[in-house]
């Protein structure tokens, strides 16, 4: 007597031979798209509300936006009103003045530490802990810290009078004229140690071949790094560069830790008078103008960079 499989249990063998294949083509399919389903989210929150608020702050530029947006183009008025307040030219002549300071005087001191450290000192590992531990620091804390440090009643002013000199001053943090060069005295601490790893990895990149055979030809330590280290680490020059603008540019929290914009707003920078014509004078229209600006600056400086590095990279 032969056993027979029941018509519905045959069905169901078929449906899950069936169905394996397409389990497995599935599986694939995943396997081969996994790394974009995982970085899909983070991709879709960039475009969303990185690019996505850039192109709304664009539009609500050419508004007549004040407390509440408003979706009405009325051209380039606000543009227009932008360049028409001292405020903005204040902010624009100190943005010169502390992104000037801030980049050349940064990089003097990178280089100078990293030559320094290139020579293999004693103790290498703890100064460049120490060179760099400001960088950890938020600008919101250096901030803080300087503008103790910078008052007059409790800080240098105070603590060399208490020395013996009575007639020392040191008040830049409360004078209108002297308040941005504050800015630029934190802003150094903090990002100089930066600088000096940026361009310490580089000089430990060069061959040092090069190095032994112009010592050998009787050239001086700093003829060495002048004429020949240094301009085989250009690179970085422009990398340095770029960094130290776009952080000059986008300079916000140490300008209100610091100095609050103040005396007055003769420490304003474009992020803070952006800042206080949007959510203080409720000029949403100039707020969003002024940020096209800084945008602007900001692309003006990264393009040229990007352009030189692909340039670089096609030569090669």
């Amino acid at each position: 007597m032969t056993l027979q499989t029941p018509s519905y249990k045959a069905a169901a063998i078929s449906a899950q031979s069936g169905d394996a294949p397409a389990r497995s083509n599935f599986g694939e399919l995943v396997q081969r798209h996994l790394s974009k389903l995982v970085v899909a989210p983070s991709f879709a929150a960039i475009l969303v509300f990185v690019y996505g608020f850039i192109l709304w702050t664009v539009y609500i530029s050419f508004t007549n936006s004040r407390m509440l947006p408003s979706y009405e183009l009325v051209g380039m008025d606000a543009y227009t009103k932008l360049w028409k307040i001292e405020r903005w030219y204040v902010a624009i002549e100190n943005l010169l003045i502390f992104g000037g300071l801030f980049i050349g005087v940064s990089l003097a001191i990178g280089i100078v530490l990293a030559v320094m450290l290139d020579q293999r000192i004693r103790g290498e590992g703890v100064l460049r802990t120490i060179y760099l531990y400001p960088m950890a620091l938020s600008f919101i804390v250096t901030g803080t810290a300087w503008k103790w440090i910078l008052n007059p009643t409790i800080g240098i002013q105070e603590f060399v009078r208490d020395l013996g000199f009575p007639t020392f001053t040191f008040d830049w943090i409360v004078q209108q004229d002297t308040a941005v060069y504050t800015l630029v005295i934190a802003a150094v601490w903090q990002s100089s140690g930066f600088v000096m790893a940026l361009f310490l990895a580089a000089l430990r990149g060069v061959d040092q071949e090069i190095i032994k055979a112009a010592y050998l030809d009787g050239a001086s330590l700093p003829r060495i790094y002048w004429g020949i280290v240094l301009p085989s680490v250009r690179p970085v020059f422009m990398s340095a560069f770029v960094i130290l603008a776009h952080l000059a540019v986008k300079s916000y929290d140490l300008v209100v830790a610091l100095t609050g914009g103040g005396p007055g707003y003769a420490s304003d920078l474009p992020a803070t008078f952006m800042y206080e014509m949007t959510f203080r004078r409720n000029q949403i229209s100039i707020g969003s103008a002024s940020a096209m600006m800084m945008l602007a600056t900001v692309v003006a400086i990264i393009v040229p960079y990007l352009y030189s590095e692909l340039k670089g990279g096609k030569r090669v």
